[in-house]
């Protein structure tokens, strides 16, 4: 029954084929030392390239990315372009905006942007989404399917009738999200083929942070990020006493997850009849890692154990976590209703595609 359970679960993960490719805009203000505003692309939930307004250079993550953008200087010269002038220049704009709306005259404060397409390589569907965060809060959304946008607190009505007012602007973003963003999703795949297709499986710690502390059954390194990982009593399946982390991605382009055990259940001597288990989508073997104190790693004995999943996650990429973390809420929040669209994620997709033209963005 267990094993029809893992195989039914797996093929319903492995049944997803979707792509996306998403960017992540974020503005802040009162912030010393860090650039006014950062963006960065992802395809697949991998980092595909970066830039910020101070640096202002396109940073391209991967070595297919690279390929494409020296195949296409027209695009790279776009991508350039609106990250040293438009997103500037746009999101000052909207900060000061904000700051009436919320009747704000100083002190830190963020705005952030998500939007991209996804696109089912099998069924062809497409969908677009675009949304505004603003302080950590969820502020508009654009829904593509009335071609309005819809505010997400009182603060934002203002906004939400101004831009609903500019169809033009609205139907700009309709077709950004939905025939220019997915053209340039396909193009990425066929660069980066090899490598997003690849499988690796990970490295399985157990993790523990003292000794009254749950256990954490934690794998890193793997690829795709269509994965199962669980624990077992006896063979069968647990749902109670644990508790599932989600996938993350690593800064190398590949994930990690983490599934929790409560001890507080497990009796000394029952410990030998617990395992984690953990496959991946498209892997045959599964990987078994017995409940055993002598394997856990613990900070009480080795603090820099426990660090080193989380710093793998961020060496090198401080921009980009910057960028990406406000909108981790997001997703976990919208996990079952995927985004409707925000206004304008359209200025990065833009700049990385020559075919886009933004005029007067809002």
């Amino acid at each position: 029954m267990t094993e029809l359970l893992l195989l039914l679960l797996l093929s319903h993960v492995s049944s997803s084929v979707k792509h996306s490719l998403k960017y992540f805009t974020t503005a802040s203000s009162g912030v010393p030392n860090l650039p006014e505003v950062m963006a960065v692309a992802l395809v697949d939930d991998i980092p595909a390239g970066h830039c910020d307004s101070t640096t202002q250079r396109v940073e391209p993550r991967q070595e297919w990315i690279q390929d494409y953008l020296d195949n296409d200087p027209q695009q790279l010269d776009w991508y350039r372009r609106q990250c040293a002038e438009s997103l500037p220049v746009v999101f000052k704009a909207r900060f000061d905006d904000l700051r009436q709306q919320f009747n704000q005259s100083g002190g830190v404060h963020i705005l952030q942007r998500m939007s991209g397409c996804e696109w089912d390589d099998e069924t062809g569907e497409v969908t677009g989404f675009s949304q505004y965060g603003y302080d950590g809060e969820d502020f508009l959304s654009l829904d593509l399917k009335t071609l309005t946008w819809t505010a997400l607190k009182p603060q934002a009505d203002m906004t939400q009738q101004r831009w609903n007012d500019d169809k033009p602007r609205i139907k700009h973003n309709e077709n950004f999200l939905t025939q220019l963003c997915p053209d340039w999703l396909r193009k990425s795949l066929n660069y980066g083929r090899s490598s997003l297709q690849r499988t690796e499986l990970p490295s399985v710690s157990l993790l523990q942070k003292s000794p009254s502390s749950p256990v954490s059954c934690h794998a890193t390194g793997f690829y795709p990020d269509r994965a199962l990982m669980l624990w077992r009593k006896d063979g069968e399946d647990l749902h109670e006493d644990v508790d599932q982390g989600e996938i993350l991605p690593n800064h190398d382009g590949s994930f990690q997850m983490r599934v929790d055990l409560k001890l507080s259940s497990v009796k000394p001597e029952d410990w030998r009849r617990y395992d984690c288990v953990f496959q991946l989508s498209g892997a045959d073997d599964k990987i078994i890692t017995k409940l055993d104190k002598a394997v856990i790693r613990s900070n009480s004995e080795n603090p820099s154990n426990m660090t080193v999943p989380i710093i793998a996650a961020v060496v090198g990429v401080a921009l980009i976590l910057i960028a990406v973390t406000g909108f981790m809420v997001y997703r976990k929040k919208k996990a079952k209703h995927p985004p409707s669209s925000p206004e304008n994620g359209t200025e990065l997709c833009e700049k990385l595609n020559p075919e886009t033209r933004l005029t007067n963005t809002q």
